[in-house]
């Protein structure tokens, strides 16, 4: 159930941000849940092999290295996608995965609040 609404939470998110940062363009409410569904299937089993193959500069960069991994994420996610989610290069991803990032983590924050 957790899994779901933070699902539905993030596609909504993605919406709104493809509504105000027009560099990304997300076609539909359809287009928005499978992005939302691809980039966590992305970020659970592709991401942390990045991670770990990165680790040496990751390390020399003190993690903002994740960073890029991040837009990499982003991008690799639009191009599985295809048209209906469109990122307008690198910087786009990187801004899409930051502001993403911030959104899932008060969601987290939320979600386990209400648990408690």
């Amino acid at each position: 159930m957790r899994f779901l609404l933070k699902l539905l939470l993030t596609a909504v998110f993605i919406m709104v941000i493809g509504h105000f940062f027009h560099l990304i363009d997300v076609r539909d409410s359809k287009t928005a849940i499978i992005v939302a569904l691809v980039l966590a299937l992305l970020n659970s089993i592709v991401k942390p092999i990045l991670v770990i193959l990165t680790l040496p500069v990751t390390v020399v960069t003190l993690g903002l290295f994740l960073l890029v991994i991040n837009a990499a994420m982003v991008m690799l996610t639009a191009e599985i996608v295809g048209p209906a989610f469109h990122v307008n290069g690198w910087t786009s991803a990187l801004l899409f995965s930051l502001m993403l990032s911030v959104f899932q983590y008060l969601i987290e924050k939320l979600i386990k609040k209400n648990d408690k």
